[in-house]
């Protein structure tokens, strides 16, 4: 798994979702106190947290503020918490102060708002408390804006989740339903450029629709040489990755680094048998 430092601080980037739910099993099990989770959107980032944590926990999301966000974590204290992709509260300085506070490494941390009296009191919030809350992070790109941000990321875990074309079809492969629209992005990998979920239910929705849902793709440029390394990648008849760069090579795909370059944007793995099935092609020649 690769790691970058930065300033003192391990970042993790993950290509699978099984290293993923490795990462929010052991949250859940309360090893963590902080784990920021940044991916682009359409990766099933919510849907993985949500899974791992059985519902369990304090959604915090949307338009949330600094205020609502306080009395939110009152009601839920002691509870696991997730902020979704609430942007506003990381530029807010009061939503930043709540969340150095929310996110302390000791076990039991006290959060505290002495504005808004009235409001508080009108619905039994005081002006402080503890809770023994543990926080995941969930955005698509974490933008560190000033140092206050920094130093809340150097508390926590954070993961770069950034899995490729094959490993996200995989996943597909878990949950949708469709057999045509399946195996059509199976043989079309090598045209997407940033892998989502979203070109599946978009697809699916074209079709009911009766309209073409192959043009979910229509802007995804056709690569030959990224066809061909998919092709390579998915058949089981070539066995070592060496094979299978020699026909890349041969049949006029480019360099061994080029081919190398094609499977890691495509989430390729060297075992035959892992790649047919990260591709979906189970029992295919």
């Amino acid at each position: 798994m690769p790691i970058s430092r930065r300033r003192g601080q391990l970042k993790h980037h993950l290509t699978t979702y099984d290293r993923l739910e490795q990462y929010l099993h052991a949250f859940a099990e309360g090893h963590f106190h902080l784990l920021i989770l940044i991916g682009a959107g359409g990766l099933a980032k919510s849907r993985s947290v949500r899974a791992a944590l059985n519902g369990n926990a304090c959604w915090i999301e949307g338009n949330a503020t600094p205020f609502g966000m306080y009395a939110k974590l009152y009601r839920h204290r002691d509870q696991f918490v997730v902020i979704d992709d609430v942007d506003g509260i990381y530029a807010d300085r009061s939503g930043i102060r709540l969340l150095k506070c929310l996110c302390q490494t000791e076990e039991e941390k006290s959060l505290a708002w002495h504005s808004d009296a009235r409001s508080l009191e009108r619905q039994g919030i005081p002006r402080e408390f503890t809770t023994r809350s543990r926080v995941i992070i969930i955005a698509n790109d974490w933008k560190t804006l000033n140092k206050n941000v920094a130093a809340l990321q150097d508390r926590g875990h954070v993961i770069f989740f950034q899995p490729g074309a094959a490993e996200v079809h995989r996943m597909a492969g878990t949950w949708f339903d469709d057999p045509e629209i399946y195996q059509w992005f199976t043989a079309n990998l090598h045209r997407v450029r940033e892998p989502s979920l979203r070109h599946y239910v978009r697809a699916r929705e074209l079709k009911a629709a009766g309209m073409d849902w192959t043009e979910v793709l229509a802007d995804e440029a056709d690569n030959p040489r990224a066809r061909l390394a998919a092709e390579l990648l998915a058949n089981a008849a070539y066995g070592s990755t060496t094979a299978r760069v020699q026909v890349f090579v041969d049949q006029g795909g480019g360099c061994r680094a080029t081919f190398f370059n094609y499977r890691r944007r495509l989430g390729g793995r060297e075992s035959p048998s892992v790649n047919r099935t990260s591709l979906g092609l189970h029992g295919q020649q």
